[in-house]
């Protein structure tokens, strides 16, 4: 029997030491969770620090991932979105999800999908760095043509045909995480729109059904700065040139102003849900963010940091979403979370020494 409702919660796949690159920034071995185990209080009543309840555990080891897959499965989270990357010419962080996800033994419990976060990279991971006042790029994300290619037939040849991919309609679903970038690197929107044509016809001759392709929004209303020329171009437009099948959010401090109480957030959110209905024609899956205090990666104080996300709290923006859900059974019954173990961030469902289980019973009780 299906869930009624696919509660995808992004995963960012940093807490492992596997991947070598990581070093640069977090040169202990044990990915960003050398960040989490130094992070402190920024002033009297910040909440940090927060302790995972499962320990500092390596997401790329498989057994460590069937506890996490169980955990969420029991709790109503069923789906995982992987935010995947590629710098280089090769991929970068791959090891939690190829050699813990997909080695652990009840994967069938928990699907997963892609999510291409093609953005740049500077020292933000980095917290030797990271409050400096000089902003480095270590790695673009843009890629031309050929390297866009490469990168399809990775995930086409890897992923899209595993049997716990996520798909609507039977086509997997890619989410994209930066219009902006992708747009830049292949020379424009029509070239961008070819590649993407391109993209669904590989995955049709590779025997898939075809391709689910889903934007990642900010700010209702805001435009794109750089694409075809200096003219700024309104998102919706782009997307819709684009030709993406559906759209959604990756955390609320995209399209919101969060440095305030949560409640107070999630009524601009459930507004901001209602005007894109109006300006788009594609499906949109409602977003939960846990919170967001991203205080941890720096040594002094980032203002922008949300109050009053208890579970309680977010529970209720969970059954705003579920009520958006069951108010568009044309669709499939997609919410998005922000997210698994997003710890550096402060918007995570993995318990900690604050709440407990606090965030996944929320998930439990809103969606059964």
């Amino acid at each position: 029997m299906s869930a009624k409702y696919d509660v995808a919660a992004y995963v960012w796949p940093s807490y492992t030491g596997d991947e070598p690159r990581t070093r640069m920034f977090w040169p202990a071995g044990f990915g960003e969770w050398e960040t989490v185990m130094k992070a402190g209080k920024k002033y009297p009543e910040h909440t940090w620090p927060r302790r995972p309840l499962w320990g500092y555990v390596n997401e790329a080891d498989p057994r460590v991932m069937e506890m996490q897959i169980d955990a969420a499965a029991d709790h109503g989270v069923n789906v995982f979105i992987y935010d995947w990357y590629w710098y280089d010419r090769r991929p970068f962080l791959e090891q939690c999800l190829n050699t813990g996800y997909l080695g652990a033994r009840n994967n069938d419990r928990v699907k997963f999908y892609l999510m291409w976060a093609n953005h740049d990279v500077s020292h933000l991971w980095d917290i030797r760095l990271s409050s400096s006042p000089v902003e480095n790029t270590i790695w673009k994300a843009a890629v031309d043509r050929p390297e866009f290619e490469r990168v399809a037939s990775r995930m086409i040849d890897t992923y899209f045909g595993h049997p716990s991919y996520y798909t609507i309609d039977g086509k997997p679903l890619l989410m994209v995480y930066d219009l902006a970038i992708l747009i830049s690197g292949l020379g424009g929107v029509e070239p961008a729109r070819d590649a993407l044509d391109w993209f669904r016809d590989r995955a049709v001759r590779s025997g898939l059904p075809g391709l689910h392709l889903q934007a990642c929004l900010r700010r209702s209303g805001s435009n794109l700065t750089g694409v075809d020329g200096a003219v700024p171009t309104a998102q919706a437009q782009v997307i819709g040139r684009l030709g993406f099948d559906s759209i959604s959010h990756y955390q609320f401090v995209h399209f919101v102003d969060i440095d305030r109480d949560y409640d107070a957030i999630v009524a601009d959110v459930t507004a901001e849900w209602k005007r894109i209905e109006r300006e788009y024609t594609i499906p949109y899956f409602p977003h939960v963010s846990v919170g967001w205090d991203n205080n941890p990666r720096y040594t002094t104080f980032r203002p922008g940091v949300v109050r009053g996300n208890t579970p309680d709290a977010v529970e209720r923006a969970f059954a705003a979403a579920r009520a958006y859900v069951d108010a568009h059974p044309g669709q499939a019954p997609l919410v998005t979370v922000n997210s698994w173990n997003e710890w550096t961030e402060t918007s995570y469902l993995q318990p900690d020494d604050l709440y407990g289980y606090g965030y996944l019973e929320a998930v439990k009780r809103a969606f059964g």
